[in-house]
């Protein structure tokens, strides 16, 4: 059964797609069985792996607001055993549409709890916002991974993230979870990066994961090939950081796991 992550975090430019697109992938390198849903109506992870939204007939939106069935929306990538649920610009509209539904908030929960048996890991790529769309990936979630990058102002904001994820927990899903903090955009050359990575640790203790994603050029271009970094360039550091983090993330969760 899956274990199921919403990677959030309404601050933009941390990280949060460049890890659900190389965190995915990771773990499907690994043998695990996964699924990527993309909930950004930016469409980053779709295209990040090389899905042309242009041509899509049917996409989250259509599951989510128009009820389509899961088999009609879900596509096969071409990267082992990974799977997506593809974004497109029309998830802008979904919250007005949803707003006067009932059980609105758990669209996606109920879509994904359906999915479950199939997948071993099932990652939710949300929006860099605290609308209805990302609290539908935290109604859906598990657990919450939460990337934070390693500048000034590291930890603007995270507290009214988790003020929402409290909010969900107590109204909608009580087993939320944090499944950790990822330090991402590190460069151990700059006095600030180590000083954030400190100050984060010394607020979320082991909460935040050992593995640290460096700055990398190669993780950088891979985006521009439509294809994770592991794809691109195996043998770069942000290949090998997404490799660690997808181990470390098998191993806080190995009991989920027979092998």
């Amino acid at each position: 059964m899956a274990k199921i992550i919403t990677i959030a975090n309404q601050k933009g430019g941390v990280g949060k797609t460049t890890t659900s697109i190389n965190l995915a992938s990771s773990l499907g390198v690994l043998e695990f069985k996964v699924l990527l849903v993309d909930i950004d109506p930016q469409a980053n992870s779709s295209s990040g792996l090389g899905v042309d939204i242009k041509e899509l007939e049917n996409t989250v939106y259509d599951l989510m607001v128009e009820e389509a069935d899961f088999e009609n929306v879900v596509i096969e990538t071409n990267f082992p055993n990974l799977s997506i649920l593809p974004s497109s610009i029309n998830l802008v509209g979904a919250e007005i549409e949803l707003v006067n539904q009932t059980n609105r908030e758990n669209r996606l929960r109920n879509i994904l709890q359906q999915q479950k048996d199939n997948y071993d890991f099932i990652l939710i790529d949300s929006p860099p916002s605290l609308g209805l769309l990302t609290v539908n990936g935290l109604c859906a979630a598990d657990s919450v991974l939460i990337p934070v990058q390693c500048e000034y102002y590291a930890l603007e904001g995270l507290g009214q993230l988790l003020n929402t994820i409290q909010l969900v927990k107590h109204s909608f899903n009580p087993n939320l979870d944090i499944e950790g903090v990822l330090m991402t955009m590190f460069d151990g050359r700059l006095r600030i990066s180590n000083s954030v990575v400190e100050e984060v640790r010394s607020h979320f203790k082991e909460k935040v994961f050992n593995t640290v994603i460096s700055r990398n050029v190669r993780l950088a271009e891979a985006p521009s090939y439509n294809v994770p970094v592991i794809e691109y360039d195996a043998t770069s550091s942000g290949a090998q950081n997404y490799l660690a983090l997808a181990n470390e993330l098998y191993q806080r969760n190995k009991i989920l796991f027979k092998r």
